[in-house]
């Protein structure tokens, strides 16, 4: 079943989160395994939950692309994350 991500980072600005976006290109060159990502900004910080086919998929992008982008733009801190397995995966309009 699919691995469910909840990452928190107090660090990560608006602008800096789009700037990742850019660099790490998750978009435009989708991972391997990836299923669903979404991010907000609360009281407490920057917040994503993404949907992965395993957490091991969601690791070597970590390793192999998320990692350097965030070093090349200079993001400080380390995230929070927790690994749930879903129970169920429904994206509407897909």
């Amino acid at each position: 079943m699919a691995t469910v991500m909840l990452m928190q980072w107090p660090e990560v600005t608006e602008a800096k989160y789009h700037e990742a976006r850019k660099v790490v290109n998750w978009e435009g060159d989708v991972p391997k395994g990836a299923i669903f990502h979404t991010a907000w900004f609360a009281s407490d910080g920057f917040h994503v939950l993404d949907v992965w086919e395993s957490r091991e998929d969601f690791e070597v992008f970590v390793r192999d692309r998320l990692t350097p982008g965030i070093q090349q733009i200079g993001i400080e801190g380390q995230p929070s994350v927790q690994f749930e397995t879903a129970a169920s995966v429904f994206i509407a309009n897909a």
